[in-house]
């Protein structure tokens, strides 16, 4: 009986593990014959070959382009990671700069990137610095507000215990509310990662020299659909990696929390 329990739990692991590459199979077969049905002309909708073909004969490009734009989001995404830990900190520690910052953070994300990308391109020029700095922008918001909401879910009656057994704020700080906020905090990297890209790219997109979403422009005013399909396949690639590498280091840290 156990053994047959295993089994189908067994079975049913496989199963979900090969749900999604099949899936995928299936919908590229199925665009592949739509676009042969129906003469889909190549700059309207190009076949998965089409894009393959592309793919390989810009692969050069492709990868110069690539670098650069992993270039930005890695030290954008750095940068917000840092200033996102030190404010959500002091916003914690000092009730006052909580106050005055909040507003004003929520307040920069009503104002829409596209918007604030060709004001950076003006004020920084079309260097790699005003994507660096957007992608700073699109990042900081959610890791903050994951870190600040985990650092001040703690129960109350906890800190009390803590204050009553002689804690000092720092030793509650390390050793209660940082370790019990990684969920949120971990929530927000998530989600910032994947942002990240799509942010360097749309900066890209406004004015630059080298980049994925250069290179997606240029694509797009030679109607070259098959290259703007390829490039947008490195970006969902790039960002899945990220978002995944992120979850892979978010599952070492529970578990590491857990165990100690």
């Amino acid at each position: 009986m156990k053994k047959s329990i295993s089994t189908n739990k067994s079975n049913s692991e496989i199963a979900d593990k090969l749900i999604l590459p099949i899936s995928f199979i299936v919908a590229i077969i199925l665009w592949e014959g739509l676009v042969y049905v129906f003469k889909t002309p190549a700059y309207l909708v190009p076949s998965p070959s089409a894009v393959y073909e592309a793919f390989i004969e810009y692969f050069p490009v492709l990868i110069r382009h690539t670098a650069v734009t992993c270039y930005e989001v890695l030290l954008g995404f750095t940068a917000a990671l840092v200033l996102s830990i030190v404010v959500s900190l002091l916003m914690v520690r000092m009730k006052i700069l909580y106050k005055i910052l909040w507003p004003y953070m929520v307040l920069s994300q009503t104002i829409p990137l596209y918007v604030i990308a060709p004001l950076f391109m003006i004020w920084f020029g079309f260097g790699v610095l005003p994507k660096i700095l957007i992608v700073t922008l699109v990042c900081f918001f959610p890791i903050t507000v994951g870190l600040v909401q985990g650092l001040i879910s703690t129960e109350p009656e906890l800190d009390e215990l803590l204050q009553v057994m002689r804690a000092t704020p720092s030793q509650i700080l390390w050793k209660v509310r940082i370790p019990q906020a990684m969920p949120q905090f971990f929530s927000g990297v998530k989600i910032s990662v994947a942002y990240s890209v799509t942010g360097a790219v749309l900066a890209e997109w406004v004015g630059a020299q080298e980049g994925l979403g250069i290179f997606l422009t240029r694509a797009m005013k030679t109607y070259n659909t098959a290259a703007v399909f390829a490039d947008v396949f490195i970006i969902i690639v790039l960002s899945l990696i990220l978002f995944f590498v992120i979850s892979f280091i978010e599952k070492k840290v529970i578990r590491r929390r857990h165990i100690s």
